[in-house]
């Protein structure tokens, strides 16, 4: 968990909510009723459950679902109306906002991945 989410993650860990895949069921009312009168925030556990849709149905790192999150993608389908170099171009901008200095984590082979996921999870979903 990042540090960013300290209360965050003590409240989650109060409430039992351990893993990637409990923290994504939780509905906005449960949100809303474990963040009062404390010092966390309902903006934070509402990003925290989103990386935690990524982290589920795409089955890649938190860090790589925060940059996903970050560059404005929020769902599997944004990501899969995409191309590779859209992806790239969005998550890449971010990163060099962020000026990291480090090698990109997702490139085009990445991309094409992550959105051959994406695409696959929504032909899943129930009509």
């Amino acid at each position: 968990m990042p540090k960013s989410f300290y209360q965050e993650e003590k409240i989650l860990m109060k409430n039992n909510i351990k893993t990637w895949n409990s923290l994504l069921s939780i509905s906005d009312e449960e949100i809303h009723k474990m963040i009062y009168r404390s010092l966390g925030s309902v903006r934070n556990l509402k990003r925290l459950r989103c990386m935690a849709y990524f982290i589920c149905t795409l089955d890649i790192e938190p860090n790589e679902a925060a940059l996903l999150m970050h560059s404005g993608l929020i769902s599997n389908k944004a990501i899969s109306r995409l191309s590779p170099q859209e992806l790239v171009k969005k998550t890449g901008r971010f990163e060099r906002i962020l000026q990291t200095g480090r090698i990109p984590l997702i490139d085009l082979n990445k991309a094409n991945l992550l959105i051959e996921k994406a695409k696959k999870t929504l032909l899943n979903l129930p009509k």
